[in-house]
């Protein structure tokens, strides 16, 4: 198996699995906060996203290309150099960070909260974008550990540390917001704030596994810089100026998501006000933005654990000038998006209700529903600019990130209020996938233009994957016909539950058959998937 699957699967493993609990979390979480308290964590959460990319200065994925392009000429003391460097820059950006949003959360509340009909107040939102901008201090140091293990094509340390991470997270998120709202009797705005300052502990347990990995490796990686024969001795200013091309970009690509959600954060109450729905504006903004947004994100880390694994081989294979080779992983990189994301999200689109009212009840099912079935496509818009972007990165075009990110967020900007008053909520669903779109047609059409490459085999590709998933879809529709005139799934949730389940289940069975049978799964991974092997039996 090639090191850009074997990196992806870790990494995917990893994300997907820290995703899942993500996903898991919120079931009791909103159990606990509702509605209410899941879009005061959004709104949380969605500046502190921003700062956390602007504060690394895109340093830590651009230090894995950095360190990846050194070590591949053979010199390691460049690349120990830079990470010394980096892990003083990042300390000095973190707080900056955490000052910034620290002092200016009453400010950005103001811009949230535009009247008193809504349910969160402007005391809420500046208490709980406070508590968690402490993580802010801690985050952007650590995350620079992990982009310098990645330059090794090391993606063991952040799998484990984000993982970790996660978990520790979890734990404390429940177990505060729990003791506060059942034990003393508190408020869901102090819930909601210990819950967002879980992130400066899980990154705290993030940093202790890292520490360990440094422990066991500092020998080796100190044995490689002595035993080198030549160093490039940079003087420090170029080597920051060098990171600095490579980091423009990668802050971009790393606020997309966040940079969306922040207009529908200071657009979307506004907008829902003004064409009388602000009664209904807290639930599709949890929606849209948290609670179905953890949904929609699963089938995207795919694309996340790729582009974290793809950037290293990328760079390494475009410095030596293998272009066949590199032709080849592009092409692999953006099959494996397509083979495993499109039916993911056409799935979910179709079971939309009953995935939202299994998870998160059967509450304004009316509303939330349909919301995540119009926004579960998006994440295919999501994964293909996340993997185009690492793409870009690795041939490096990584500026031209910038022209397709600010194309789309321009698009973002200016539609959004308007799509919102004449489609209602979904119109800021309509808004992100237009603006995420129109990024992906930019950065797909620049990396054929600069390396000539030719998207022939991938479109004969996703042919194949669009009749798989034509079948896959006419068979959840068919199991949910049949299995809805005995499971009432909009009044009793367990019955949501087994649909699902049967739903999934029976469809992706479908899917993971054709693609087996056909070889399809096999041509885009490069291998027989052995489990499949001992499930149908080849």
């Amino acid at each position: 198996m090639s090191n850009i699957v074997r990196g992806t699967m870790l990494l995917t493993g990893a994300t997907f699995l820290s995703k899942f609990l993500g996903m898991i979390y919120v079931i009791p979480f909103y159990g606990l906060v509702g509605e209410t308290g899941g879009a005061l964590f959004s709104y949380a959460y969605t500046p502190y996203n921003i700062l956390i990319s602007i504060s690394t200065i895109g340093v830590p994925l651009a230090v894995s290309k950095f360190v990846s392009k050194y070590n591949s000429l053979g010199d390691y003391e460049t690349g120990m150099r830079m990470f010394r460097a980096g892990i003083t820059l990042m300390s000095v950006t973190g707080f900056l960070a955490f000052i910034t949003l620290f002092f200016g959360a009453e400010i950005l509340a103001q811009q949230v909260i535009p009247d008193d009909d809504f349910k969160n107040s402007v005391a809420d939102v500046t208490a709980v974008i406070r508590m968690v901008s402490l993580a802010l201090l801690i985050i952007p140091a650590m995350s620079i550990v992990r982009g310098f293990f990645q330059g090794y094509e090391s993606m063991g340390p952040t799998a484990v540390s984000q993982v970790i991470e996660q978990i520790v997270r979890i734990v404390f998120l429940l177990g505060s917001a729990f003791v506060i709202l059942k034990a003393l009797n508190g408020t869901i705005t102090t819930a909601v704030s210990f819950a967002t300052f879980s992130a400066f502990v899980g990154a705290l347990a993030s940093c202790v596994v890292l520490w360990i990995y440094w422990r066991k490796r500092k020998s080796n990686i100190e044995k490689q810089v002595q035993q080198q024969e030549y160093t490039y001795d940079i003087p420090t200013k170029d080597l920051f100026l060098e990171l600095f091309r490579y980091a423009g970009p990668f802050v971009l690509v790393g606020i997309a998501t966040p940079l969306y959600q922040l207009v529908d954060m200071l657009t979307f109450n506004r907008a829902m006000l003004a064409i009388g729905e602000s009664e209904i504006s807290d639930i599709a903004y949890a929606v849209i933005n948290f609670y179905g947004h953890k949904l929609v994100i699963i089938p995207v880390t795919v694309a996340t654990g790729l582009s974290l694994a793809i950037i290293p081989a990328l760079t390494k294979t475009f410095t030596q000038q293998q272009h066949s080779i590199l032709n080849q992983q592009i092409n692999q990189s953006l099959q494996i998006v397509l083979v495993l994301v499109v039916p993911a999200v056409v799935g979910l689109s179709i079971l939309s209700d009953v995935a939202y009212g299994s998870l998160f009840g059967l509450d304004n099912i009316d509303i939330t529903g349909p919301l995540l079935g119009w926004y579960a496509p998006v994440a295919l818009m999501f994964a293909l600019f996340t993997v185009s972007a690492a793409i870009l990165q690795g041939i490096n075009e990584q500026r031209f990130a910038v022209v397709s990110l600010t194309a789309g967020f321009l698009v973002k900007v200016l539609l959004n209020i308007f799509l919102i008053h004449t489609f209602g909520a979904k119109g800021a669903i309509f808004g992100t996938g237009l603006a995420v779109g129109i990024a992906v047609i930019l950065n797909l059409l620049r990396i054929k233009s600069a390396i000539d490459f030719s998207f022939k085999q991938s479109f004969k590709r996703f042919l194949l994957i669009g009749i798989f998933t034509l079948i896959m879809s006419i068979t959840i529709w068919i199991t949910r016909g049949s299995l809805g005139n005995f499971l009432d799934y909009h009044e009793s949730r367990l019955a949501a539950v087994i649909l699902l389940a049967l739903g999934v289940g029976i469809g992706g069975g479908v899917y993971l058959w054709l693609g087996y049978k056909s070889t399809l799964l096999e041509r885009v991974l490069g291998e027989r998937v052995r489990v499949l092997d001992r499930i149908f039996k080849r």
